[in-house]
């Protein structure tokens, strides 16, 4: 008598984020009861798929990679065992999806919790224990929101922790923000700064804290430029909280805030103010007084450009105000840059104004000097 033939099998495990897998053992729960199963079926298992991603989607990674190992041995057939059917998926729309690919690809699914079958009944029982499993899910969505969103009312930041923050379990508090220093003071510092005056621009707040060794050291990650406006304009660095979704606007926090709420208000008002002579990729060596030279009737910068002739192109400086006497008006790169070359050579400095520039100087150097000792002492 020919021998018989073992029915192969596959087992699929899912929980739904990479805590429950540092926290508990759901994965290897749902294996032992699966191969149980097969045990009992006398099913011979020959490869395990885990992942730890939400339900309610159809496309994940190790689902991706059975179908691709189920449509290998399409002709064999292959039986998928699952825990519970909520495994599968949290999600009606998704687990039609999947039973379908399942099939399409040759895979039979199986589970010890529930029998899986064509007929009209069973594909009833089936379509509403998937609608209970989403129904779950995003149930355990609206708690986890309101808790949050309650928690957060209280005073507790229930999002990740931001720059100069960290997490720290306090009797009376649970998790609460608390100061990470020495990146929260120096981060302060920055901003105080930048509230004052005394670095001119983001560009300048960027600049510092790069050039600092001890934040830059903290950072796993590049401080991007859009970044550090974000940061500026987040009251929690002021100590309130603010999540326009959840309709709460400036929730006094139980943290310890790294700058007073005046700072804030006053980094938010120097932000709202465009730069005079904004920093351009496009300015070069062609026209080096653009932006700079002003129209004789609207004061406003002109601009400057190549203009086309017949066997070349000419440099113009030009008023490109609408509204303005002068607006598209070109006058030759030439003259202009000649006469500011002719206007530059007569300035003579005053005497007075060397003795300005040299204190000037002296204060920066004075205030780096400064700067540098603190940043000794901190890495002491």
């Amino acid at each position: 008598m020919p021998k018989e033939t073992i029915q192969k099998a596959i087992i699929y495990c899912r929980v739904s984020g990479a805590k429950q897998v540092r926290e508990g053992d759901g994965l290897g729960s749902q294996e032992t009861r699966c191969r149980e199963f097969a045990k009992f079926k006398n099913y011979e298992v020959v490869k395990v798929f885990k992942e730890d991603i939400s339900g309610k989607l159809a496309s994940r990674p190790a689902m991706i990679d059975l179908l691709q190992f189920l449509r290998r041995y399409r002709k064999t057939g292959t039986v998928v065992i699952i825990d519970d059917i909520s495994r599968l998926a949290r999600g009606l729309e998704a687990h039609l999806q999947l039973r379908a690919s399942l099939a399409k690809a040759g895979g039979r699914l199986e589970s010890p919790s529930i029998e899986f079958g064509e007929d009209s009944d069973s594909i009833l029982v089936e379509n509403l224990l998937a609608s209970v499993a989403q129904h779950q899910r995003e149930k355990n969505g609206e708690q986890t929101k309101n808790r949050m969103r309650a928690r957060m009312q209280n005073g507790y930041w229930v999002f990740g922790a931001p720059i100069g923050y960290k997490f720290e379990t306090q009797s009376g508090h649970g998790k609460i923000l608390v100061r990470d220093e020495p990146v929260a003071s120096i981060l302060a510092d920055a901003m105080t700064r930048y509230a004052t005056g005394r670095l001119a621009s983001q560009v300048e707040v960027k600049r510092f804290l790069d050039d600092n060794p001890i934040f830059a050291e903290s950072r796993t990650t590049k401080l991007h430029q859009s970044r550090i406006a974000d940061l500026f304009s987040r009251p929690i660095y002021a100590g309130y909280l603010s999540h326009e979704n959840w309709g709460l606007s400036l929730i006094p926090a139980k943290h310890e805030p790294l700058i007073s709420y005046e700072t804030f208000l006053a980094i938010q008002k120097r932000g709202a103010v465009t730069a005079c002579a904004p920093s351009r990729k496009d300015l070069n060596e062609d026209f080096p007084l653009r932006g700079f030279v002003t129209c004789g009737h609207c004061d406003k910068p002109m601009t400057a450009c190549w203009s086309k002739g017949r066997s070349a192109k000419y440099p113009y400086y030009l008023c490109d105000t609408k509204g303005c006497v002068d607006y598209r008006k070109s006058i030759r790169r030439e003259k202009i840059e000649g006469e500011f070359e002719t206007l530059l050579g007569e300035l003579v400095p005053s005497a007075n104004l060397f003795a300005m520039a040299f204190d000037m100087f002296r204060d920066i150097w004075n205030a780096r000097l400064e700067s540098l000792e603190e940043e000794k002492r901190s890495m002491q």
